[in-house]
């Protein structure tokens, strides 16, 4: 759905929650909290290590940050380095700002507020009445009006929101160019967000934004290459190369679910055939369970129960399913060399059921030394990919 360039108008948000600005904007500055907020507590000469920076430069960054309140020294966790004497260590004052985050379903509207360190303080849940922007928007301002009241008692104001989108979005420009779940195109999500909310907005694709939270705070933390994968409603890839996380020239890097996996396989929704997700997704996977038993299965967790019950049918298409995401993980770790793939995302239910196909089908297509890539699991409920969107406001804040 294509909607025009002008934002609908809400009630002003509490003026409370001043946008605010970080006090350092340099790149050496940003560089230097990053890797506190990541590694930290650090000693100055271990940031400098981490960062690749100067003694001098990283006093001169830390400075200001210190004066601001965004790092502290952590005197109680004090340290010797090799040579002189002891020093104290820098961490973040995760209780120096909030940030708001939002994962938009189909269905649902996810929101959470974090601390600086992303540790989430509030969770809430709403439904939505429709999928339009129109219907979604009030939504959103709403939800982001409760986690504001909800600051209020923190005493801390809110910094930043970030939106995370299933689909094709355009983060620079904050723009959702589809989402297949929501039915929408070309919606200027990040300037209709910041007129209803008054907050600076960023937007990204769902599994680009946790795996910006897997990367400064999960398990990518100190990785320069890894991937996430998300199975579930559909089959997502995040990609972090030497260090950064990729969104590709076109903003579609690590669509992995519209890889061919099964030549002549069953169609998609993209108009092509044989997809990662017309194989592996919740739709696919339900469809081709009634498909093969005849059981009049609704949704992914009737077959799921299904196939708990032992019904061979049922089993036999997880087990299709479980091959076709080994084989698209091994895609992954040929072109990229990874040294991790953390799989997430709400079809992990299954694991169970398909776990072995995976890591089978993983080592017989992964080529070479792509294959001591580690495959590790992470069940992660959508709290957790609002938390990513607050992640990616975080991480517009400090300007990295």
């Amino acid at each position: 759905m294509t909607v025009e360039n002008k934002a609908p108008r809400f009630p002003a948000m509490p003026s409370t929650s001043p946008a605010g600005t970080f006090p350092a904007h340099t790149p050496a500055a940003s560089q230097i909290f990053t890797t506190v907020l990541t590694h930290g507590p650090l000693t100055r000469q271990e940031a400098a290590r981490r960062a690749g920076l100067s003694p001098a430069a990283v006093t001169k960054a830390v400075r200001p940050l210190i004066e601001a309140g965004f790092l502290v020294e952590d005197a109680g966790a004090e340290v010797r380095p090799a040579v002189g004497r002891p020093a104290n260590p820098v961490r973040v004052d995760g209780g120096r700002a909030l940030f708001a985050g939002l994962k938009a379903t189909g269905d649902e509207l996810i929101g959470v507020l974090t601390d600086l360190c992303c540790r989430i303080r509030v969770a809430r849940r709403v439904p939505l009445p429709g999928r339009t922007p129109s219907e979604v928007l009030p939504v959103v301002a709403d939800l982001v009006r409760e986690l504001l009241t909800e600051a209020e008692g923190f005493g801390v104001r809110v910094l930043g929101l970030g939106i995370a989108v299933a689909g094709d979005v355009d983060r620079t420009a904050g723009t959702v160019r589809r989402s297949p779940f929501l039915d929408w195109r070309d919606v200027p999500l990040a300037g209709l967000a910041a007129e209803a909310t008054g907050l600076p907005v960023t937007v990204d694709n769902d599994v680009r934004a946790l795996t910006v939270a897997e990367q400064w705070f999960g398990d990518g933390v100190g990785l320069a290459d890894f991937a996430v994968v998300t199975v579930g409603a559909g089959i997502g890839c995040g990609l972090v190369v030497h260090g950064r996380v990729v969104s590709g020239a076109h903003g579609v890097a690590g669509e992995i679910g519209h890889v061919p996996v099964v030549p002549d396989g069953p169609p998609c929704h993209c108009g092509d055939r044989g997809c990662l997700e017309a194989v592996a997704s919740d739709a696919a996977i339900t469809a081709r369970v009634r498909e093969v038993t005849g059981v009049p299965v609704v949704d992914a967790a009737d077959a799921l129960a299904l196939a708990r019950q032992g019904n061979a049918g049922a089993r036999a298409v997880y087990a299709r399913a479980g091959e076709a995401i080994g084989r698209g993980i091994a895609t992954v770790a040929n072109l990229l060399g990874p040294e991790r793939v953390i799989i997430s995302g709400e079809g992990l239910a299954a694991y169970d059921l398909f776990a072995g196909q995976i890591r089978d089908a993983f080592a017989a297509a992964a080529f070479g030394s792509a294959a001591r890539c580690e495959i590790r699991t992470r069940p992660l409920p959508f709290e957790e990919w609002a938390r990513g969107a607050a992640a990616t406001a975080i991480q517009s804040f400090v300007g990295r």
